[in-house]
């Protein structure tokens, strides 16, 4: 196996975590940057060169759409070029996340994101806009079918599948922690057709942490989840040796939300008590951090990540 990466070296000031939903993409910062100002030539040159990388398209796409100016940008880029398919697929999610935060109504963001399908009938990011939308806005069998239109264009999509393992670890929340649930056999479904080189094959992991997370927003678990034996059942055993394992032995280190699994995983290992492997997540981690899990239950995900990150590496509290 890999060893482990050597330590990186943070700052411990109150500023080294951006909480960035870019995860460290420094094209798509820069891109996200200019958008800003109103330079759209640059996304387009951005998104030409991501071509048909489903994930890093959808990824990019997601992470320039939640600009608070992409709409009124995009809808110039459109005026200029009616025909793009790239400046009819940043609209479409811009629009909705303006229809998540109650700005437009989620009817024109759905038709939006139905455009632009229709342009580009391979690409899974319109439908992945559509299951955002649903998740936001919507209903489970809105979701479903989502899901499904994505994973038809593209069966490994990460996005995707993370959003529907938190769909499913949503149901039957007041059942108690059940070891058949839904969402686990979900993600060990989808993480064994994915195949072993997958980075799905973290999803069983995630379904664990999210499933934590229905389950205390419910009151069924404890809200603070350090020393809970949920992390040390077989199941998380598991999933937790499976995740890290496949982290060790990955050598596509350039996945676009690699950290996201990275700090899923770190947030399992710690609270298990395998602080050890949890200083190697953090030293890989660095300083992207994300919100989702260390934001769960009403965290403050800076102070969570940091007070794991000091004692994991022996820092004492931050």
């Amino acid at each position: 196996m890999t060893p482990p990466p050597p330590p990186f070296r943070f700052t411990r000031g109150k500023d080294d975590l951006a909480l960035d939903p870019a995860l460290g993409d420094g094209e798509l910062i820069a891109a996200r940057a200019a958008l800003s100002q109103g330079r759209w030539t640059e996304v387009r040159a951005l998104l030409a060169r991501t071509g048909s990388d489903w994930d890093s398209r959808g990824h990019r796409l997601v992470v320039l759409g939640e600009g608070r100016s992409a709409a009124a940008w995009a809808e110039e880029w459109l005026m200029a070029e009616p025909e793009s398919p790239d400046a009819v697929a940043l609209y479409a999610c811009a629009a909705v996340f303006r229809a998540a935060d109650g700005k437009q109504s989620p009817d024109s963001a759905r038709e939006a994101c139905l455009r632009a399908a229709r342009m580009t009938p391979r690409d899974p990011t319109p439908w992945l806009g559509l299951l955002i939308l649903a998740r936001r806005t919507g209903t489970d069998d809105e979701q479903v079918r989502a899901f499904d239109q994505v994973r038809g264009r593209h069966r490994g999509h990460h996005h995707a599948h993370y959003l529907m393992t938190q769909v499913l670890a949503e149901r039957q929340k007041t059942d108690g922690d059940d070891p058949f649930h839904e969402v686990y056999e979900f993600a060990e479904w989808a993480a064994d057709e994915a195949g072993p080189g997958s980075p799905l094959a973290v999803l069983p992991l995630v379904a664990l942490v999210e499933r934590y997370r229905a389950l205390a927003a419910d009151g069924a678990l404890p809200a603070d989840p350090a020393g809970l034996p949920y992390w040390t059942s077989g199941r998380a055993r598991t999933s937790l040796r499976a995740a890290f394992d496949w982290w060790l032995d990955w050598d596509d280190r350039s996945h676009p939300r690699l950290p996201l699994d990275l700090n899923y995983l770190a947030f399992a290992k710690f609270h298990s008590g395998d602080t050890v492997a949890a200083a190697a997540l953090f030293n890989r981690i660095g300083t992207l951090a994300t919100q989702a899990p260390w934001a769960y239950l009403n965290h403050d995900p800076k102070k969570s990540f940091r007070a794991a990150r000091n004692y994991a590496l022996g820092f004492g509290s931050s």
